[in-house]
């Protein structure tokens, strides 16, 4: 009796993993490390072996996808902002695969530095095929300047702009971070402004009509100029140029900034300028 019992509870576990095996679900982040504020982007790829179609949204089905996010330090799981979807809705067939875009920080709070785990979920009848679980690290990254923006119009609104480093895919690469601080409290997106070469210091600056300039070294021979618009409510991305002479890039830009100023320009090299 019992050596039936034991087979009977084999077959159902045996039963049960082939069933868990006909579905895969798998999510891969860009990175292992992402600098605070950063958006934390990944791909899921759903595969469906099983004989039966799979799917949610507009399909009528009601296969569920989502990605829960864990503090790996005592393995918590994080509470959702919301009840957005993770991905596009989806429509597979039998031996059909399909990868989608989903982005962490749109439906958790990622806003402390630590390391998290990420494990993909797909629900089907009660059963959760569940992923591997992917490891990654919010750091600060290394502080290189600052600067600070008011606004004429909004005296209660300050906006700090942080300049920092961090390696990336084998080289080490520029951030941008933005903060309001005072009485309205908002962390903006942290942009990844490409590799940096440190044989010169990367240089912020604020014009008085709200642009934001960086320079920064790329290699031996080349900068980067990075423009953006930062507003009361937002900052905009405006362009991005790479120049082989940064003062013949800078020159118009400084010739505006005294002349609005009213100062004498100096003769001095470009990064005195700034």
């Amino acid at each position: 009796m019992k050596k039936i019992c034991f087979m009977a509870i084999a077959f159902v576990t045996m039963s049960l993993f082939a069933s868990v095996s006909e579905i895969k679900v798998d999510f891969k982040l860009d990175f292992r490390d992402y600098v605070l504020g950063e958006r934390i982007r990944g791909v899921v790829d759903i595969v469906n072996s099983s004989p039966e179609t799979i799917g949610d949204g507009a399909s009528g089905l009601n296969d569920r996808f989502f990605i829960e996010v864990f503090n790996s330090k005592d393995l918590t799981r994080l509470d959702r902002k919301g009840k957005g979807r993770f991905i596009a809705p989806f429509y597979l067939r039998t031996g059909e695969g399909q990868k989608f875009e989903a982005f962490l920080d749109d439906h958790y709070n990622l806003s402390e530095t630590r390391r998290y785990l990420a494990k993909p979920v797909l629900v089907r009848k009660g059963i959760r095929y569940e992923g591997e679980v992917r490891a990654f690290d919010i750091v600060e990254g290394v502080k290189l300047s600052s600067a600070m923006q008011m606004f004429s119009n909004s005296k209660s609104l300050q906006r700090n702009f942080t300049l920092s480093y961090w390696s990336r895919r084998g080289s080490e690469h520029l951030f941008l971070s933005a903060a309001d601080t005072g009485l309205k409290k908002h962390m903006f997106e942290t942009r990844d402004l490409g590799p940096l070469s440190r044989l010169d210091k990367p240089i912020i600056s604020i014009m008085p009509n709200g642009s934001v300039v960086v320079f920064h070294r790329v290699n031996s021979d080349q900068f980067i100029r990075s423009e953006f618009w930062s507003l009361p409510n937002n900052i905009e991305f405006r362009s991005r140029n790479l120049v082989a002479d940064p003062e013949t890039a800078g020159t118009a830009t400084v010739r505006e900034l005294y002349r609005k100023e009213g100062v004498k320009p100096k003769v001095n090299p470009w990064w005195k300028f700034w």
